[in-house]
């Protein structure tokens, strides 16, 4: 039986690998997603995607299933309740962006029909399809990473630096960062 190849930063735990072999780099056309995404990606940034991935549930729990219109309306008071959840990295700038998000991704929305529509824009509609060989010849930016950054800085979002964009980028599909062995590379 011929042994299936994945890209080695997901061979830490069976979550991981699912990940992996279930959403990463899978192209995503759903605002929630894109959403839920942006949520993640922001709590990660400082930390490992293990940690977050780990907290997944808790984050959907604690920030009404990713929904931005109800992320948008949540009081101080909720986000100081959120505080005190363990299901979630604690950090008061990251919780609070959370909302400050949630009010811009809605802006975004209503600018452009959909997040969706927006955030592919930055790469022609197209994933960017890489031929990675090895993770040394991983990214952490790209130009396409860089413009989206400022343009989402531009328009109010926190914690969407170019790295955490780029990370979005991944985990959505917008880049096939897949290494060119890995059984998911021509899948996706």
């Amino acid at each position: 039986m011929k042994e299936v190849v994945r890209c080695p930063w997901c061979l830490g735990f069976d979550e991981y690998i699912n990940y992996h072999d279930e959403e990463w780099g899978v192209p995503v056309h759903d605002d929630r997603v894109h959403f839920e995404f942006l949520i993640l990606e922001g709590a990660q940034a400082g930390l490992s995607w293990s940690t977050i991935l780990k907290k997944r549930k808790g984050y959907a729990r604690a920030f009404a299933d990713f929904d931005p219109e109800k992320v948008a309306r949540f009081t101080d008071a909720k986000l100081e309740k959120i505080l005190l959840d363990p299901g979630i990295v604690r950090n008061r700038l990251k919780v609070y962006a959370a909302r400050t998000n949630a009010k811009q991704f809605l802006a975004v929305q209503k600018e452009f029909g959909s997040f969706d529509k927006y955030i592919w824009g930055f790469v022609n509609n197209k994933p960017i399809v890489n031929h990675l060989k090895s993770l040394s010849e991983a990214k952490a930016t790209t130009k396409e990473s860089d413009a989206l950054s400022k343009d989402l800085i531009k328009r109010g979002f926190k914690f969407v630096g170019s790295t955490v964009i780029y990370a979005h980028m991944q985990a959505c599909g917008l880049v096939n960062d897949h290494l060119v062995d890995c059984w998911r590379y021509k899948k996706v």
